[in-house]
């Protein structure tokens, strides 16, 4: 597939999840390498990984895992397929709770209840490129974690063009998943403490 860039109209060559395998399977890109195949560019993930942001994912897997206990499984930091052209690690995701549902591919968007990214300095990203292909892939409930501003960015209804509905939840205020809306959370329960209250 070739798309053209509508900023400077460079043809563009669009890698696919199987080119993205072959590429590991080959010694192009090496199995720990930190990338992720998104809308069928490979994208250098931001490194190294802070502090607050590794503690923040085992907040709220940790969280996610008590509210839901065995109704779903948590992963962090593993692929999902969106697609032909996108196969992200998202921080968090909760799937369908199967292991051996997932032998012989990843989780597909059909699968998936909630993806969690964590924004310290990916904030732009995780909401624009990221909730673009998540919305458009069929991913119903993308939340972003802001660490920065203490607040959380809800995204629902997936279109084609991405999401149509963006709510911004302030650390007092609460959130309820899509999928099981019984499960309200705090947003304060998902950050790690206020230095400034420290």
């Amino acid at each position: 597939m070739q798309v053209i860039s509508k900023t400077n109209e460079i043809p563009l060559r669009l890698w696919t999840v199987e080119d993205y395998h072959r590429m590991v399977e080959t010694g192009i890109l090496q199995p720990d390498e930190p990338v992720e195949l998104i809308a069928g560019q490979i994208i250098q993930k931001m490194s190294p990984q802070g502090t607050p942001h590794a503690a923040t994912i085992r907040i709220v897997s940790g969280l996610l895992e008590k509210c839901l206990g065995k109704q779903v499984l948590v992963q962090t930091q593993l692929p999902i397929q969106l697609n032909n052209f996108s196969e992200p690690e998202p921080d968090i995701a909760l799937i369908v709770a199967d292991e051996l549902r997932y032998l012989d591919h990843h989780p597909f968007p059909s699968e998936v209840y909630l993806i969690v990214e964590i924004a310290d300095s990916t904030i732009k990203r995780d909401c624009q490129i990221k909730a673009l292909d998540y919305g458009s892939s069929g991913i119903k409930d993308y939340w972003v974690l802001d660490i920065n501003n203490r607040c959380l960015h809800v995204f629902r209804k997936g279109t084609e063009k991405g999401y149509e509905e963006e709510m911004i939840l302030q650390e007092n205020e609460s959130v309820s998943l899509l999928e099981f809306s019984d499960i309200n959370i705090k947003v304060s329960e998902m950050l790690p403490p206020n230095p400034k209250n420290s």
